[in-house]
């Protein structure tokens, strides 16, 4: 399996993109992670992976979106993309997730990109607008991956996406991409209506076919003012999402990504460890997407380590979340982070205004965390790099005091 994926790698792609992602987020990516250990153990806090949402528009309508897609369109401009990402950089980063709405709407989109050559970009996006020339134009740049997400059959993407002729016009963009020899990802978001159709050996041999080079199961997440919980994922098919992805990266010449688990098969939030937490296309920052509470900006004129490290609402969401739980506070626990915003007099950072009536709508949830099923990685390569740069960081060795750096006196805590 692993001489199939070099040589997948050495042959299907473009050598000189290849060298960029093994360049600017291999050995740059590790090195970031070492240098956010570093500071851990000085007491210091600052994310080495960030994921910016640099617009808010979006040419889809998918269900449980729970970003203000139909609002007046707000960007991050390139001014303070490149602040952003130069003090970043300043801090030892290199890699950035570019999220939306649909980042290919942004109009400084290619601009961003093209002024930062030393850095690796991932863009999720739903693929329909990569025409072939823009296509083009990511293989001169070399440091992109287009991660394009697919969300079922015809019929269900459609359901899905709120859109016709949806699927057929974004695996155009993905043709487009892997024509042009990038290192293209496919992602889904699996629900009740695509776990059958996507997470099997048969759509996994269809990317390979196709000539895409990685794919990423997320789990979808009830949130958001139309949250459609009925599409949630039971406990026992997470499990067989856990399995499946497993047994496909230690047999199929392919890439799987995961952001819940550790090699070992421990659940984890990357927002509680600390490794990611994600801005909005008003700048604010947030512990993660589906959290959409702040204190703080990217406009701020401090310098962007110093806005994040000196972040007491940052620093107990990640305390609270991970002494709370090894998986989704949000799902598990609505009714702590509840008390977290309140008690910060954290800002609702959407344009509905509506974020804190809908944490206080949800039921508790179950999410990745189910210690009774743990399943360790298969892929040796794959366990050993969890080891050293995806695991929690010792996040969740902490004694359990979820608050410790405001008057604390009226939160209540769960039990680790």
């Amino acid at each position: 399996m692993y001489l199939r994926m070099a040589k997948r790698a050495l042959f299907e792609t473009d050598k000189r993109l290849l060298w960029k992602l093994m360049y600017n987020m291999g050995f740059k990516g590790l090195r970031s992670v070492y240098k956010f250990k570093q500071r851990l153990k000085r007491g210091e806090y600052f994310p080495p992976f960030l994921y910016v949402s640099i617009i808010n528009s979006c040419n889809l309508r998918c269900q449980g979106c729970w970003v203000d897609v139909a609002a007046k369109q707000q960007t991050i401009d390139l001014t303070a993309m490149n602040r952003l990402i130069t003090e970043a950089k300043e801090v030892g980063n290199s890699f950035f997730g570019i999220v939306g709405g649909e980042p290919f709407m942004h109009p400084e989109l290619f601009d961003i990109l093209e002024q930062h050559p030393d850095c690796y970009f991932q863009v999720f996006t739903n693929g329909q607008f990569i025409t072939d020339e823009k296509a083009k134009r990511l293989r001169k740049l070399g440091n992109v991956t287009p991660l394009i997400s697919v969300e079922g059959t015809e019929i269900v993407s459609d359901e899905r996406r709120g859109r016709k002729d949806v699927l057929s016009k974004t695996m155009q963009g993905i043709e487009n991409c892997v024509n042009n020899k990038l290192l293209t990802g496919v992602c889904t978001s699996v629900c009740q209506t695509n776990i059958d159709d996507l997470v099997t050996d048969a759509w996994v041999d269809r990317l390979i076919e196709m000539g895409v080079m990685y794919t990423w199961y997320h789990v979808y997440r009830p949130m958001g003012p139309d949250p459609e919980p009925d599409m949630a994922l039971t406990p026992e098919q997470q499990t067989r999402i856990r399995k499946f992805v497993v047994e496909t990266r230690a047999t199929k010449p392919i890439g799987v990504i995961d952001a819940y688990y550790d090699g070992e098969g421990r659940a984890l939030c990357p927002a509680a460890t600390g490794i990611s937490h994600h801005i909005n296309p008003w700048g604010d920052i947030e512990p993660c997407p589906i959290v959409q509470f702040s204190k703080e900006s990217i406009h701020d004129e401090r310098h962007i380590r110093d806005v994040f490290r000196e972040s007491d609402f940052l620093q107990d969401f990640r305390q609270l979340a991970a002494s709370s739980t090894r998986g989704c506070i949000v799902l598990e626990r609505p009714d702590l982070l509840e008390e977290l915003v309140v008690l910060h007099g954290a800002k609702d950072a959407t344009v509905r205004q509506t974020a804190l009536a809908e944490l206080q709508a949800m039921e508790n949830r179950t999410s990745q965390y189910n210690p009774a099923v743990e399943i360790p990685e298969k892929n040796l390569i794959y366990r050993l790099v969890k080891r050293f740069c995806f695991n929690d960081f010792g996040a969740y060795d902490a004694p359990v005091n979820p608050l410790p750096s405001a008057n604390k006196e009226s939160m209540v805590t769960a039990d680790h």
